[in-house]
């Protein structure tokens, strides 16, 4: 068969996967997308998709519905595109319209394979990063923002043949790579995502302003000592974020002077990315859950199976959790809670 004759369904119709779809309807694979509401499906079917940005400029059709029971044929493939929070609720669904030697990519931010795999099976179950930027104007106007790969790989087993034809398809819309380790890829963005995503969006402030603030990179810093600590427990091989940063190298060493470079780093990261706003923080202020618990959370959770205190990022997704109940403002005075007090000057 064709790789161009595998069903696919593209489940989230966001910025990542209507480009995604966009891209893989455009040189001729058979694609449908489920978007979270009528009115987006039926721009996506009837007029299209504009796509925008790095990719180029282009306009694409493709078979859209509104909800995954109106999916009317099994799927080879479901690229599952959804925020974190609606993803067990959508897999569920999923697994009725996922052929039985069919496959499911993980498209989330922080660590869900797990999750997945209790609602699908873990054989049928593949990992992913995205490394690549996007935004959504409106519904229908999506932009490639960054270039970047897909990183794509088992949970708990190494690559085959299968895997390289998956990536073969992935690599129409940014280059793949195949990995034996797409737990350490997932583990190294998680950390990222733990800082930045979940630190902007106890204090609302963009990443250059945060990471200016002493006891934020403190905190900054034990985030990532925690949760090398969890992975090493856990045997996971944490990969160099974006081939540059070095987890392990980064908390090695004690004294003023390995303190001195851990924070000259962390500057540096605040002034590239000064323009940065959390995810989470935006979630949070148009009323939404955020993904905390496959960030943070995902820390404490298997922490706990090895009764290994990580006090810094159970405090953070209390606080985030608190946010989104209306009990706790967003605000920098978070950081005064006494949760985050050895971290004063």
């Amino acid at each position: 068969m064709d790789n161009k004759d595998l069903s696919i369904l593209v489940v989230g119709a966001g910025a990542i996967g209507g480009i995604t779809a966009a891209l893989l309807k455009k040189n001729g694979f058979n694609v449908e997308i489920v978007a979270k509401y009528h009115e987006y499906a039926s721009i996506i079917s009837g007029k299209g998709l504009d796509i925008s940005g790095v990719c180029g400029s282009f306009t694409v059709s493709i078979p859209a519905y509104s909800s995954i029971s109106e999916v009317k044929e099994k799927k080879d493939l479901v690229l599952h595109a959804t925020k974190a929070t609606e993803m067990i609720e959508a897999a569920s669904q999923i697994k009725d319209i996922l052929k039985e030697n069919g496959s499911l990519i993980s498209m989330q931010n922080g660590i869900c394979e797990d999750d997945l795999a209790e609602v699908l099976g873990r054989e049928k179950v593949i990992g992913c990063v995205t490394g690549w930027g996007a935004t959504m104007e409106s519904y229908g106007k999506l932009v490639m923002t960054s270039t970047g790969e897909f990183i794509i790989g088992y949970p708990d087993r190494k690559a085959d043949e299968y895997l390289d034809i998956i990536g073969g398809i992935l690599s129409e819309v940014v280059p793949v790579k195949v990995t034996d380790n797409i737990m350490g890829h997932l583990y190294s963005k998680l950390i990222i995502n733990s800082c930045i995503t979940s630190l902007g969006a106890i204090c609302g402030l963009y990443l250059g302003t945060m990471l200016s603030v002493m006891k934020i990179r403190r905190i900054f810093i034990e985030i990532i000592c925690e949760a090398v600590a969890v992975a090493d427990l856990m045997k996971i091989e944490i990969e160099v974020f974006g081939g540059k940063l070095d987890f392990r190298k980064f908390i090695e060493g004690k004294g003023k002077l390995a303190d001195l470079r851990r924070h000259i780093l962390i500057r540096i990261i605040g002034f590239k990315y000064r323009r940065l706003k959390s995810s989470s923080l935006q979630s949070l202020e148009r009323g939404k859950q955020t993904e905390v618990d496959y960030f943070n959370g995902y820390i404490v959770k298997n922490a706990g199976r090895f009764n290994l205190p990580v006090p810094v990022n159970a405090a953070i997704v209390i606080m985030i959790h608190e946010i989104e109940h209306k009990k706790r403002s967003i605000s920098l005075n978070n950081f005064d809670d006494p949760a985050f007090e050895k971290f004063n000057s």
